[in-house]
């Protein structure tokens, strides 16, 4: 079975119908996770995805912040909404898709301005949840499971993830201990970045750029801030990955741009 999933931090997703109907046409995904959707489930535009042709749909958001969704043209079982740190956001939800694959679609905390966790709660609460993330995964470690964790992840790990190494060693989202947390999180159940194992680490690669930018294109600050892993058991299904860059300048775009893996499953 072909399998077609994408990310996308929609930044906004009743302000993005246009943009998802590009995004359709343009990767034709058989799954698509959102982020920063921005909207309660009651309000949640369900009758746009069902002209899309995405009847399955998982939503878990919060009026004008956070949020995440996942829609499908495929069914969703079991779907699970999970708050971490004590913090009443909504930012991971878990669904199960054909073929044994279970679904961690993720909005990690962009973290503040500020890389100190005892001066900035909201980089506290990213460290804080990158860390319970891991030890959830470490105690999973070795079970086999047919895992896909994407998201906006807000970090850029690798030199080339970001415009200028040096310059963001000390901006939200490049320093070395958000680096070295989703390292962590990485290693705790051996996930293969999908993305990169295509698009090999010596080039510059970027999903997200700033609305400050008068040229965005032009100057190209741009940061890989969201990502798609797939556990040791479903990596080898990898037949390939794309990143939609054009997006960024479709009209009224959001920030960040989709991110998409085609797997070949099989049989359980």
């Amino acid at each position: 079975m072909r399998l077609r999933i994408a990310t996308w931090n929609v930044n906004s997703v009743r302000i993005r119908g246009d943009g998802l109907r590009r995004l359709v046409a343009r990767l034709q995904p058989d799954v698509l996770a959102l982020q920063e959707t921005k909207v309660e489930d009651e309000h949640f535009p369900r009758d746009l995805f069902a002209e899309l042709g995405f009847p399955h749909i998982h939503a878990h958001g919060q009026k004008a912040y956070n949020g995440v969704a996942t829609v499908s043209r495929l069914p969703l079982a079991a779907g699970e909404q999970r708050r971490w740190c004590g913090v009443a956001d909504c930012r991971h939800i878990i669904d199960h898709l054909p073929g044994g694959i279970e679904l961690h679609n993720l909005y990690i905390p962009a973290g503040g301005d500020l890389p100190d966790p005892d001066a900035n709660p909201k980089f506290r609460h990213k460290l804080e949840m990158l860390a319970a993330l891991e030890e959830y995964f470490a105690a999973r470690r070795g079970d086999g499971a047919r895992l896909v964790l994407l998201g906006d992840l807000n970090i850029a790990p690798l030199e080339t993830d970001v415009w200028n190494h040096r310059a963001l060693l000390k901006v939200v989202s490049h320093t070395p201990v958000e680096v070295e947390a989703l390292g962590r999180l990485m290693r705790s159940y051996d996930f293969v970045d999908a993305v990169r194992s295509r698009i090999p680490p010596e080039q510059r690669l970027y999903t997200w750029w700033s609305y400050r930018a008068r040229d965005w294109a032009r100057s190209d600050r741009g940061r890989r801030l969201d990502h798609i892993w797939l556990s040791p058991a479903l990596a080898p299904a990898l037949r390939g990955v794309e990143v939609l860059r054009e997006a960024r300048g479709w009209p009224q775009p959001s920030d960040h741009v989709p991110v998409l893996v085609e797997l070949e499953i099989p049989a359980p």
